[in-house]
């Protein structure tokens, strides 16, 4: 059984309520009705109720009736959610007015479905733009306890299963943060481990990388590293992280043992954090188009609760992955 057959399994297993903001767009539909069709989630979709059921119609997709369905413009708890805004936003000035607005907004009523409690999280971005789907889930739903930062994770499936969990690793940052702090990529290093335990399914061995390994060059650059991972390891002491490491020397276990002898997790990480959104970036799409990996992700992480943003140019497959992997999200919260 592969990754995504896992994800999907387990998915199916919690059970979790997830929304989808973009109710009648085709792809969105498609991908609802095999999601309800494998049971993998509980789907809730979010447009006019007559719209959705003449596409699902036109489409012949038979499960869609299976669905909530909940119209943003006559929506029964409207009330409830906008006094919810406002007492959110207060302090920035939101009055009931703008708020009546917002909400009428799939967008925003996803999310404040989410902190209501009436979902378990959210997936978006087929029609709308990371910008658009992310505002509202900083407004309102905003971060972990202790987690200041939004970052996004990519699971990398190598051929070479010498490497990694037997060819699984999980990169970050390589969507969201430009340019870290020291305290900011301890805390992206400790949502990847929560990641890399509810997505990939195993015990987390993270590298913090660097062009320095124990020591060997001195720069500040490399300091943000040293200190990035002591802040780790004080906020999760549960958690395997070592750092400074050169790339080589986290995955090769011959080079690991020569440059950080006795180190647990010299080259034998299965989770590498780079010190920047420019390196991981470029390092995960390399590994993909040079070593043939598959990436999974970005997966969203550091939010109070799953809420993953989808590429306008998304597939039918694309969101029923997203969905099953945010409901394990889900679950792991």
């Amino acid at each position: 059984m592969n990754l995504l057959e896992q994800i999907k399994l387990s998915a199916k297993k919690h059970n979790k309520r997830i929304v989808l903001p973009e109710g009648s767009e085709e792809r969105t539909l498609k991908a609802a009705d095999i999601l309800i069709s494998k049971k993998i989630a509980q789907i809730t979709l979010l447009g006019d109720p007559d719209a959705i059921m003449s596409e699902s119609e036109k489409f012949g997709l038979t499960n869609i009736k299976n669905a909530k369905i909940v119209d943003p413009l006559n929506n029964p708890d409207k009330e409830r959610y906008t006094d919810m805004m406002v007492q959110i936003r207060k302090n920035k000035g939101l009055t009931l007015a703008e708020a009546e607005k917002l909400i009428e907004d799939p967008l925003y009523l996803a999310t404040m479905m989410i902190k209501a409690g009436d979902a378990d999280g959210e997936v978006a971005g087929a029609m709308n733009s990371t910008g658009d789907v992310l505002r509202p889930a900083f407004q309102y739903v905003k971060t972990k306890p202790g987690i200041s930062v939004v970052s996004g994770a990519f699971i990398m499936i190598l051929k070479n299963r010498e490497y990694g969990e037997e060819g699984l690793i999980v990169f970050a940052d390589c969507a969201v943060h430009p340019d870290p702090t020291e305290s900011e990529l301890a805390e992206i290093a400790v949502a990847t481990a929560s990641t890399t335990r509810a997505i990939a399914g195993f015990e987390p061995k993270i590298a913090m990388l660097s062009f320095s390994t124990k020591g060997s060059a001195k720069h500040p650059m490399v300091d943000k590293v040293v200190n990035a991972t002591r802040i780790a390891s004080e906020m999760a002491p549960d958690v395997q992280i070592e750092g400074e490491l050169q790339a080589d020397a986290a995955i090769v276990e011959s080079i690991g043992k020569s440059k950080a002898p006795g180190s647990k997790i010299a080259g034998a990480a299965n989770v590498l954090i780079f010190p920047n959104l420019e390196c991981g970036n470029i390092a995960y799409k390399l590994v993909q188009r040079l070593a043939g990996a598959e990436a999974i992700g970005p997966v969203l992480q550091g939010m109070a609760a799953p809420i993953n943003d989808l590429s306008r140019g998304c597939s039918i497959s694309d969101i029923v992955n997203l969905v099953a992997i945010t409901a394990n999200q889900a679950a792991e919260k």
